[in-house]
């Protein structure tokens, strides 16, 4: 489902970010496939430097399908991005990938705050935000996180996940998980 991000990636991941359907959301835009093979490589070694995290999202069948970074990391914290090719959507793999990455950052990583800026015209994200029992609205509860992300003008709606919610959901969906097995047998 993730992987590390590998530069002979960079042919298939270019193709799926340029479609129309995508690319505007694409956080790291490339007009060619040498412009996203050296961005690929900036991300890459941002990552080496720990202000970045960035995992290559996959089918079944281990094929690249789309990304997920958490960039701008600073004080345990970051923005999350993620994109899925147009020939992947409404399949499951959006909310599979950020699941798996939640638990590679909050498990196995010191971070503590995911954040997740949203344009308030992005229906689709925010359709898929509100199925994350996880995620919390944050325009209020940090109010000079909104105010640094709508600096120019109010485009985005700010959500937070915090490892401690985050943590709280995976033990009782456990719980739930046990409780439902013991019904059963």
């Amino acid at each position: 489902m993730l992987k590390k991000r590998e530069l002979h990636e960079v042919p298939v991941l270019f193709e799926l970010s340029s479609h129309p359907d995508v690319y505007p959301y694409v956080r790291h835009k490339a007009e060619t496939s040498d412009e996203f093979y050296f961005l690929t490589k900036q991300l890459l070694e941002q990552e080496d430097f720990g202000t970045l995290i960035s995992r290559t999202i996959t089918d079944e069948f281990e094929q690249p399908i789309g990304t997920i970074n958490l960039y701008d990391i600073e004080n345990n914290s970051g923005f999350l991005a993620t994109w899925i090719g147009k020939p992947y959507f409404g399949k499951g793999y959006n909310q599979l990938a950020k699941e798996a990455f939640f638990e590679e950052l909050f498990f196995l990583s010191t971070i503590e705050i995911i954040f997740i800026k949203i344009r308030k015209s992005n229906a689709r994200s925010l359709r898929a935000i509100t199925k994350l029992n996880y995620v919390q609205y944050a325009n209020t509860l940090y109010p000079d996180v909104y105010d640094n992300i709508n600096k120019e003008e109010e485009v985005y709606d700010l959500f937070v996940i915090t490892k401690e919610h985050y943590s709280s959901y995976v033990q009782f969906a456990q719980v739930g998980e046990r409780e439902e097995a013991e019904v059963v047998s």
